[in-house]
């Protein structure tokens, strides 16, 4: 379409998840106290591995990113959220959606690539323990996030750039509770033949990279299991990993329901419950899968009780 018939938006307006007060208050109760159990799970894990030397390891460091990556992207998106279940005004400044849909791009990225680089992690420290802290040295470790970040960042500029040079000479009001993809995509007046192409490619091979690197990884740790003799020392190994295998099929399969399919398919009233559930409910339940059944942190928050009890 024509730059020149394109209507200069300033802001756009959402619909938000339901217009029921009923619903209205349910939902908001519910997902208020998930947003604060998120933030204070993932600020409080985020702060346990820092002040406590035994878990100053690759593995809980790449967590506390991980942790740091729930954090911005849950945040980027909750507040505004449960704000406009009762706003009269659910309105968000196009800059300001801009931005929402960057932030929110970058951080599901990171953590697409960061369950890859945990994978690894734990393959290095099960296939040899005894050279697994010259492997991933703090250099090694440092080098993997920036590589994540760096992706993250360069995938994230290339859709928002895409997104926002779109045609919108219809409505502003997007179907949704935040800036996404399907929406906009939806909403615009262009043809957004090169952004569904992009999604497909950039963020496919994201997405392929990350759940192949996965496979590979818990490939070569099977391996490895194998050869150990004692059937203690096999669940221990396995043990060690079952907490990233959930949080990377919970993720994963979210991502790839809701982003890989033609535009045609898309039903954004049922999506929003899905939406809804990645952005906020997986932030929330990572902390936990990693701590409940975790013996490190568990010894971390009871030394830590002491402490402050002393």
């Amino acid at each position: 379409m024509d730059k020149g018939n394109c209507s200069s938006l300033t802001e756009f307006i959402f619909v938000g998840i339901t217009n029921d007060p009923g619903m209205k208050v349910a939902l908001f109760t519910m997902f208020l106290v998930v947003y604060v159990i998120s933030l204070l799970a993932n600020l409080g894990m985020i702060i346990l591995i820092r002040v406590d030397s035994q878990l100053h390891t690759p593995m809980y460091y790449f967590l506390s990113h991980l942790s740091f990556s729930d954090l911005c992207y849950s945040t980027a998106i909750g507040p505004k959220m449960l704000v406009d279940l009762f706003a009269e005004s659910k309105s968000i400044p196009f800059s300001g959606c801009a931005l929402q849909f960057f932030i929110f791009c970058a951080f599901v990225d990171f953590e697409c690539l960061l369950l890859a680089v945990m994978a690894f992690d734990r393959y290095k420290a099960i296939s040899n323990p005894l050279l697994y802290a010259v492997n991933m040295s703090s250099r090694m470790c440092s080098l993997l996030m920036a590589g994540v970040y760096l992706m993250g960042v360069a995938d994230a500029l290339v859709h928002t750039t895409l997104a926002f040079r779109l045609c919108f000479c219809g409505s502003n009001e997007i179907n949704h509770f935040f800036c996404d993809v399907p929406p906009l995509l939806l909403l615009s007046c262009s043809d957004t033949e090169v952004n569904e192409l992009v999604i497909f490619t950039i963020f496919g091979f994201i997405e392929l990279s990350s759940i192949s690197g996965v496979l590979v990884s818990y490939c070569y740790i099977v391996l490895s299991v194998l050869k150990i003799r004692s059937a203690e020392g096999r669940f221990k190994a396995f043990s060690t990993c079952t907490s990233h295998l959930t949080a990377v099929a919970i993720f994963q399969g979210t991502l790839l329901f809701m982003y890989f399919r033609p535009s045609s398919a898309y039903s954004l009233d049922q999506d929003k419950m899905t939406s809804l559930f990645y952005t906020l409910v997986i932030p929330m339940l990572n902390p936990l899968i990693y701590s409940l059944r975790n013996k490190d942190v568990k010894q971390a928050l009871e030394k830590l009780k002491m402490k402050r009890c002393s």
